[in-house]
């Protein structure tokens, strides 16, 4: 009688041990990358709520004195509000209404991990809107 050869397993762990390899190495960039766009994502935020917050303050003094109705100056909010945000290094668009200043601010966060997966930035956005209040 031949003995019955049994097919040999070499390689196998080889095969594993990459899957696995990347399989952690994604979770790693998951967990990684996504805290640092968390991060960005507060500091673009409180970006959006300074500037709307800036804006917000420049008041068209004289319709207040005249007629005692809040109501904002939009070329000078607009531009408050844009002047925090380039000293912030942050882009983003300034709507002003009567009494109401809104700040959009678009940004992305590079990735670490997830770059080797493809994956190379994070879009992050916020939105912030503050309102005239009378002093």
């Amino acid at each position: 009688m031949k003995p019955v050869r049994i097919r040999s397993d070499g390689g196998q762990a080889t095969a594993f041990t990459v899957v696995m390899t990347v399989a952690v190495l994604a979770l790693a960039g998951l967990v990684l990358d996504a805290g640092l766009a968390a991060s960005t994502k507060v500091e673009a935020v409180s970006a959006a709520q300074s500037a709307a917050r800036a804006g917000a303050r420049e008041l068209d003094v004289a319709a207040l004195r005249t007629t005692g109705v809040v109501r904002i100056d939009p070329a000078k909010a607009r531009a408050a509000a844009q002047n925090w945000l380039g000293r912030a290094r942050l882009t983003g668009t300034v709507t002003v209404t009567d009494n109401q200043v809104t700040v959009s601010v678009t940004t992305a966060r590079q990735t670490q991990l997830l770059h080797m997966l493809g994956v190379t930035s994070i879009p992050i956005t916020a939105t912030a809107t503050a309102e005239a209040i009378v002093p």
